[in-house]
């Protein structure tokens, strides 16, 4: 409803904006301004034509806004502030959103922006040698967290998370898995630097004793143990995800682009078409053509390949799965990464342009004012199942998703499990709580709720901000999906919920006055049904009571 009004005030400036028969129309931009005194929505456009039309910014307003019809807008009023045109939307006819939103319950805000995109969001990707960490848990949240939100707004979208289960980590795992099974014997082991000293290496070792005895002390260990290692952290990092709400829809196997060729094959391509070249004998990759800041070894001198190669082969396959838009969700560390994979696509034949690489910065958990580094359970790093354990999945859910990913955070894990409104996603949930709690006074009381199809009793002024937020639902959802920006989902969410707050605390939602009643109730109804959906999209659930 609001886009509609948007897109009526554009093409009315627009129509204005064309008896100037300037040479160039210069483009109409509409924002929300940062202070709501000064309207809904606020345009610039008066500002952009002071140059080309020699003219003051206020005279151009001023000409502008004499030429719209306020009524024919829906708007309640038109105001003209240091040069730029205020729109105040009209709160009756805003309030249909709300019939709307009671007719289409789950699916209000479903959009069709993204119906002809096929889109590949690979997320987490952790190495399969050990459990995931604080700072998986924050990539996890966010990339689940946009593949909901861009479902909604009509994208198909498929998750992936990219199992490293080929290379040099998964040879240490497997001789890593071999000391402390020789340990379990009694017999002299030795973990190298780079072996894998978790107590899950211990555990692995613990069940292959448990299954085979010593079998192994005399027969070929290797494969075997590669299943077996891979086979029970594959499960236990499934297990938390699962307990995170996170589910892929494909876990793709590095090792299968060794098995099937492809990564030999996209070596070949590359050397064929002369993007290559050897020097001191190692064979490197001209991705400075496409923008890197110097080449890439693509072979070392010791015929052993960088990890550039099967990530090439990696997105190649993407591709070739007919993916419109690939969408990569990296640690920091990778930042120096994306101007080559960019580069790797353009190579083999793709266009750069359809990859975003999203990167997430880094995470600290703070508990008592201080930084928590180690797992109280573990002495180890602070892993994905301690903060679930220590805080739940709601909490953690809409805190990692609260800021913007490109930004340091810190957890606050007292913060997390604090009952109060200063606790950002018990604020929302007790929002969702508070509306559940009126029905079941009404239940209670014996008031015949019924919902009404018009509002004739309530006060749009009291009701003007809730309204408001109702209506601008499909607007965050689009920019969200659009510029993969989940947290403006739970800033909204944060909104709607101060609103719902104000207004409980403010007005007797139940009361004598059977018809004021209902339309209340009948307001709040829609107001939850948007909590729940909203929270859904990032991962968290609701609660009937608090």
């Amino acid at each position: 409803m609001i886009n509609k009004i948007l897109t009526k005030i554009k093409t009315e400036i627009n129509k204005i904006i064309r008896e100037y028969d300037l040479s160039e129309i210069p483009e109409i931009f509409i924002e929300k301004p940062k202070d709501e005194d000064h309207g809904d929505f606020s345009t610039n456009v008066a500002m952009k034509l002071a140059r080309p039309l020699r003219k003051s910014p206020l005279r151009i307003a001023e000409e502008i806004v004499g030429k719209i019809n306020p009524d024919k807008l829906h708007l309640e009023k038109v105001e003209i502030l240091n040069g730029f045109i205020n729109f105040f939307l009209d709160r009756k006819y805003l309030s249909e959103i709300v019939f709307k939103i009671l007719d289409e319950r789950s699916n209000y805000g479903n959009l069709i922006v993204g119906s002809k995109e096929y889109i590949n969001i690979e997320f987490v990707s952790a190495n399969p040698t050990g459990y995931l960490h604080i700072g998986h848990g924050r990539g996890a949240a966010y990339g689940d967290s946009l593949a909901r939100i861009m479902k909604k707004a009509g994208y198909q979208v498929s998750t992936e998370h990219y199992v490293n289960d080929a290379g040099n980590q998964i040879h240490n795992l497997i001789e890593s898995i071999h000391e402390r099974y020789k340990e379990l014997f009694g017999l002299p082991f030795n973990l190298g630097e780079d072996f894998y000293h978790g107590k899950e290496i211990i555990e692995i070792a613990e069940k292959i004793k448990s299954e085979k005895d010593d079998f192994y002390l005399k027969n070929p260990y290797y494969d075997d143990f590669r299943n077996y290692g891979l086979n029970y952290l594959l499960e236990g990092l499934k297990r938390d995800l699962k307990d995170y709400r996170v589910e892929f829809d494909t876990w793709f196997s590095e090792k299968s682009l060794y098995d099937q060729g492809e990564v030999q094959k996209t070596i070949d391509y590359l050397i064929e078409k002369g993007y290559t070249y050897e020097e001191d004998g190692a064979v490197w990759l001209k991705t400075t053509l496409y923008g890197d800041e110097k080449d890439r070894v693509l072979i070392k001198s010791d015929k052993t390949l960088t990890y550039l190669a099967p990530d090439i082969a990696y997105h190649a396959n993407k591709l070739s799965r007919g993916y419109t838009h690939l969408i990569d969700v990296l640690g920091a560390d990778h930042h120096g990464y994306i101007n080559r994979l960019k580069a790797s696509i353009a190579f083999i034949g793709g266009n750069p342009d359809l990859l975003d690489v999203e990167i997430l910065q880094m995470v600290r958990a703070i508990q008592n004012g201080e930084e928590v580094k180690m797992s109280k359970r573990s002495g180890k790093a602070i892993t994905l199942r301690d903060l679930i354990d220590e805080v739940g999945t709601d909490a953690l859910r809409f805190m990692y998703v609260e800021k913007a990913l490109s930004t340091h955070m810190d957890l606050d894990l007292d913060l997390a499990v604090k009952n109060s409104n200063e606790n950002p996603v018990y604020y929302v949930q007790y929002a969702y709580a508070r509306i559940a709690s009126l029905f079941r006074v009404s239940e209670e009381e014996n008031f015949p709720f019924k919902e009404v199809n018009e509002f004739k009793a309530l006060d749009f002024s009291k009701i003007s901000k809730l309204l408001f937020l109702l209506g601008e639902y499909p607007l965050v959802i689009e920019e969200a999906a659009v510029k993969h920006l989940p947290h403006k989902m739970t800033q909204y969410l944060l909104s709607l919920a101060a609103a719902l707050h104000s207004f409980y605390n403010d007005e007797k939602i139940i009361t004598d006055d059977i018809i004021a009643t209902n339309e209340k109730l009948t307001l709040m109804k829609a107001v939850q049904i948007v909590l729940k959906d909203g929270l859904a999209l990032i991962g968290v659930g609701v609660k009937e009571r608090m």
